[in-house]
């Protein structure tokens, strides 16, 4: 199981307290967990990534194990804590502003 944290306003969004378990079949990538937490919660279609595109919300970057993934490829492997379930999958709102 990959364990997710949503910022607050997705978990609100989806009615969601706290983190989120994921299990995903085959290669556990950026694109299959966000695939995976898709299904799961459907409300969450298109608050991630781009429904027509699957780019990444400009808002929101990705976290874990003290890295930032943004920028990482969808079908990079996610790092092997995450895959183990030792470390979360973080799903941060970016803070604009000056």
């Amino acid at each position: 199981m990959i364990r997710v944290v949503l910022p607050s306003h997705l978990r609100k969004h989806a009615n969601i307290n706290g983190e989120v378990a994921v299990e995903i079949e085959g290669p556990a990538t950026q694109q299959s967990l966000l695939d995976a937490l898709e299904r799961i919660y459907p409300v969450l279609r298109g608050t991630i990534r781009d429904q027509s595109t699957q780019k990444r919300r400009p808002f929101l970057r990705f976290f874990a194990c003290q890295r930032d993934l943004s920028h990482d490829a969808p079908d990079a492997l996610l790092p092997d804590d995450v895959i183990r379930g030792a470390q979360p999958f973080l799903i941060v709102g970016a803070i604009a502003g000056g």
